[in-house]
């Protein structure tokens, strides 16, 4: 049985297929890697980093004599692992993918010795540097949107979450990122990815959207650039900045019940952190105020505040988009309700 080199495009379509094996670095798969990839490595950061630097200070032939000396006493553990990864899986053939950096003496290295065993198994040409590669081209194409925006606390997330349920084409930006957008968007979310791995998510989510493209909108939350501490990526950006937005109109004060809802639950100390993290732009009159409030337990005055810097931020935000408000529709709503708010946007489209 012979390894089977793909490029990257046969590659991501195998990824569903099967379980993908990266087997470089630790380090370099914290960093970033192929969303559902299986960390697999050949060798440790301290490991690699005496491999690479002897192979730059040295020989190729030394560093691969240390390589071989590192990877000979793990053959055993890294065939009972792959097959302990197939158990595990929902796959029932002993296919498996493997990659690395760049295609190279590591993916071919374990390559090689899964073939050894019997596993059929699939090597991605170019590495994880052609599939990021792949990654940056997912945000260039054209994808029609149906963007929803409103002011804070419109509860837009609960909205983009349903639609998914109900099989719509959904972009649920914050939850790649996680993080709400807002000074509260990281209380109760997981830590937020790297830079790369959030764009590797973003693309993941994208590509079925344009394998299976229609002139169907894909459902997608209005959002600034930086979502926390990460970015979307400039093109797809320049894309929503360009299509029309879908703005809910609903009250401050149903707004106001639903944050404090939300965020009343959270600890005092986390609060006041999140307001002060936006003293500078929120003043520091209406931040003493807002800290002041939460302290003495009126949550509903201190979120008011904070509601109401947002309110004026979006609307200067929203003048910098092309065309402003010819690019608007607004849809007044009584409530915060998701479930209600849902009906009314898809008829509200379709009409």
């Amino acid at each position: 049985m012979a390894v089977i080199k793909k490029g990257i495009h046969e590659f991501m379509e195998l990824c569903a297929l099967m379980p993908v094996l990266d087997v470089r670095s630790p380090r370099e798969y914290l960093h970033a890697h192929i969303p559902g990839a299986h960390s697999f490595p050949i060798f440790n950061d301290e490991e690699r980093k005496e491999i690479g630097t002897t192979y730059k200070q040295e020989s190729r032939e030394k560093a691969i004599k240390i390589g071989l000396k590192y990877f000979g006493v793990k053959m055993l553990h890294l065939v009972e692992k792959a097959e302990a990864i197939l158990a595990d899986s929902q796959f029932n053939s002993k296919t498996i993918a493997v990659h690395c950096w760049r295609g190279g003496m590591r993916s071919a290295t374990m390559a090689w010795l899964l073939d050894l065993y019997g596993f059929k198994v699939y090597l991605l040409e170019g590495g994880y540097k052609a599939y990021r590669n792949w990654v940056l081209k997912q945000f260039e194409p054209f994808y029609p949107l149906h963007i929803i925006s409103g002011y804070t606390g419109s509860n837009k997330t609960g909205i983009i979450e349903l639609l998914q349920e109900r099989g719509e084409r959904v972009i649920d930006l914050e939850k790649i990122a996680s993080h709400k957008g807002s000074a509260f968007g990281s209380l109760g979310m997981p830590p937020q990815p790297s830079q790369e791995m959030f764009e590797n998510m973003l693309a993941m989510a994208l590509w079925p959207l344009q394998v299976n493209q229609t002139s169907v909108p894909i459902w997608i939350e209005d959002e600034s650039q930086r979502i926390g501490q990460v970015n979307i990526p400039a093109a797809f950006f320049k894309s929503m900045r360009e299509q029309g937005i879908l703005f809910l109109e609903i009250d401050f004060e149903q707004r106001l019940d639903f944050i404090v809802a939300t965020y009343g639950t959270h600890e005092k100390e986390k609060l006041i952190s999140s307001i002060e993290r936006i003293q500078k732009k929120l003043g520091g009159l209406e931040t003493k105020e807002a800290i002041q409030a939460i302290h003495e337990g009126d949550l509903r005055h201190g979120l008011a505040i904070i509601l109401k810097y947002y309110d004026r931020l979006y609307i200067k935000s929203s003048m910098k988009r092309n065309n402003a408000e010819k690019n608007i529709e607004r849809l007044e709503l009584s409530s915060t309700n998701a479930k209600s708010n849902v009906e009314q946007l898809i008829q509200y489209v379709r009409n």
